[in-house]
């Protein structure tokens, strides 16, 4: 039996979650209409004020706007999902990112040609006016070569084995099925939370290098702090994918030596603010891996996902 699957036969829907973000999905839609892939798209608003909820009603068709504060990072997507079960590969991405030019589904799509892979992540390019700090975390987590990952390869990438990100990814409706759909609990990270499970149960994740988005974050010092809190609290929670993947193995010193050898002596200027703020991550992240010590009020002023708090989630140990 082949081990081979004609992608071309693939069912394929883009879903992008929206709230206050016009101008972001105007770009993005503008770099899906002109994919050679061919797909249907969906939209999900948190009921939007700007406009970008009438902007997705007159050139999407399938959107469905949802109280605000009904959105749940994993919750959403897998409810989009589970109201549109006719696809065999799901494509998730973000407003705020777009793609790099007309072949980027279909390059992303082509990894599904091996029956063993799951999900795949697509390689994320700065934004052209992302600042030095933000374009090197790109270049940094995001390289060139494409790579397909097992569990076996955990020994050696460690955490990095079930690295995805939503902002463009796509999965395998019969491998998301497996493994139980996007979970509803967790903070963040609901995209790694996935990619984990899937490798546990024998799917392989790729990397996509030649599959390109554009997308960063000029975030401040707060709010780089306030995401890794986050994220220390998804890790402390989810300890499980530390334990059957191993951690990072000394990765926060090779991305600072990184990123100040990317900065270089022309940037030498920001060496302080690179130190500064990686410091502060590191800072961020190990408080949050500390919050069942840390009050609910406490908990919502140091994180960027305030509302979670408000959840049961949030509220459970």
């Amino acid at each position: 039996m082949s081990s081979l699957v004609d992608v071309s036969a693939l069912r394929i829907a883009c879903v992008v979650p929206t709230y206050n973000g016009r101008d972001d999905l105007a770009r993005l839609l503008e770099s899906l209409r002109k994919q050679s892939a061919i797909f249907d798209l969906i939209l999900v608003d948190s009921s939007s004020s700007d406009g970008t909820q009438e902007l997705a009603k007159s050139q999407v068709s399938n959107t469905l706007v949802i109280p605000s504060s009904q959105f749940n990072h994993g919750g959403t997507r897998q409810m989009m999902v589970d109201k549109n079960p006719d696809y065999d590969v799901y494509i998730f991405m973000t407003q705020d990112a777009y793609l790099d030019d007309s072949e980027s589904i279909d390059r992303m799509v082509s990894y599904f040609a091996d029956c063993k892979v799951g999900a795949v992540c697509g390689r994320q390019l700065p934004h052209l006016n992302a600042h030095p700090l933000a374009q090197h975390a790109r270049f940094f987590n995001y390289p060139e070569c494409s790579l397909v990952k097992s569990l076996s390869d955990a020994p050696v990438l460690g955490i990095k084995t079930p690295f995805i990100s939503n902002s463009f990814s796509a999965y395998r409706a019969e491998a998301l099925k497996e493994v139980g759909g996007f979970p509803e609990h967790v903070i963040l990270s609901e995209d790694m939370f996935i990619a984990a499970k899937m490798l546990l149960v024998g799917w392989k994740v790729a990397y996509a290098g030649d599959a390109c988005c554009r997308h960063s974050h000029n975030y401040t010092l707060k709010e780089e702090f306030c995401r890794y809190f986050d994220q220390g609290v998804f890790h402390a929670r989810e300890s499980w994918i530390r334990q059957r993947f191993g951690g990072a193995g000394g990765e926060g010193l090779r991305y600072v030596k990184s990123e100040l050898k990317f900065l270089g002596l022309a940037r030498l200027h920001l060496w302080p603010a690179a130190i500064i703020r990686n410091a502060s991550k590191l800072a961020a992240y190990k408080i949050g891996q500390q919050e069942k010590h840390i009050p609910l009020f406490l908990k919502r002023k140091l994180g960027m996902h305030w509302r979670y708090w408000d959840t049961p989630f949030g509220k459970s140990q």
